[in-house]
């Protein structure tokens, strides 16, 4: 089962063909396991739970994970490595 960092998802994305149905890059994508800053997560399911029956580019699709991830995908809410 592939993994892949939540940061170098949209290489992953890249990868299939547009525009695409959910269930169809569900199916490519359900043996990828997501690497987020709290735990993984499979692509594949992630992609499901979306609220759209197709995305017509990457940029469509990313949008549509960023709504079904978690809030602590990406690390501690209110943190960054930014700020001092």
């Amino acid at each position: 089962m592939p993994a892949v960092k939540l940061s170098r998802i949209e290489t992953t994305l890249a990868d299939l063909e547009y525009p695409i149905t959910t269930d169809r890059a569900a199916a490519a994508l359900e043996d990828t396991t997501l690497l987020l800053a709290d735990g993984e997560r499979n692509l594949g399911a992630l992609i499901e739970r979306s609220g759209s029956d197709r995305f017509e580019s990457v940029e469509d699709l990313w949008t549509e994970l960023n709504n079904v991830l978690p809030r602590e995908a990406v690390g501690e809410p209110y943190q960054s490595e930014g700020d001092a």
